[in-house]
């Protein structure tokens, strides 16, 4: 029987996820690192990037991009106005795409969706750069996992769902800045999936234990069969074929018991 060699995921805290292709070709999505608080130190400073994706622009998102660039010569996938805006402070390799656009890059499928936020730097001064997005990353191994970046629940879930089947949903749990708790339970149940990733939680005050509110609003809409799987910080798991997630031997677990 032949091995099919995995995707590795490895979370860098808040949205940042870093994934190792089984090509081994690394892919950064949101890359806050050097100043995210939440990081481990040992992981901050990526080397050997190759291909960077992101979401919107707000600090916590696009982050320590231009710090990643400086490393290497990875190319940076944004909407036009973000790409444009970055291309004017000297990122040499920039792809653009817009909702509903998939491209293929270093082996990864990427498909461009919907999310219901907005996106601007925070720098001075002070610019609107385009819409947020999302991305459904396809994989060699057969893997289809979905990176909401931040979003509001809204119908148009159910649309990625029918387009792209992600096996695996990277949802924003904590609040304030994103859906909360309650809200991504519905955004779950839009989407059809069974394996969940929460992020977006940990840095504003309050929002350490949005996790485990999550696990109880799936419970409490009746998607106790949801498994979700909490990542601490500079934690990887590995996702195969069919969506599954395992660590250290382990899948990932049901949505009234601990993350795995």
């Amino acid at each position: 029987m032949t091995l099919v060699t995995p995707v590795r995921i490895t979370y860098l805290g808040q949205s940042t996820f870093l994934f190792t292709t089984p090509e081994s070709r690394r892919v950064i999505v949101d890359p806050w690192t050097v100043s995210n608080p939440l990081c481990p130190q040992d992981q901050r400073e990526l080397h050997d990037v190759e291909l960077i994706l992101v979401t919107h622009a707000h600090h916590d998102h696009l982050g320590d991009l231009f710090s990643i660039v400086s490393k290497g010569s990875p190319t940076v996938v944004a909407v036009p106005e973000l790409g444009t805006w970055l291309g004017s402070r000297g990122v040499r390799r920039v792809q653009t795409m817009n909702l509903g656009g998939i491209i293929e890059l270093c082996g990864v499928r990427i498909a461009m969706t919907p999310a219901a936020h907005s996106s601007s730097v925070d720098d001075d001064p002070f610019a609107y750069v385009g819409c947020a997005a999302g991305f459904v990353l396809g994989f060699s191994n057969g893997a289809r996992i979905y990176h909401a970046g931040d979003t509001a629940a809204f119908s148009g879930l159910e649309l990625i769902q029918r387009v792209h089947r992600p096996q695996v949903a990277m949802l924003p749990v904590g609040d304030h800045h994103t859906m909360m708790a309650d809200e991504a339970a519905v955004a779950v149940d839009l989407l059809g999936v069974d394996r969940v990733i929460p992020m977006h939680y940990g840095v504003t005050p309050g929002s350490a234990d949005a996790p485990r509110r999550f696990r109880d609003a799936l419970t409490a809409a009746g998607l106790g069969q949801v498994r979700t799987c909490e990542l601490r910080p500079g934690e990887t798991v590995d996702c195969d074929g069919e969506g599954a997630l395992t660590r250290s031997g382990m899948a990932s677990s049901p949505s009234g018991a601990a993350g795995a």
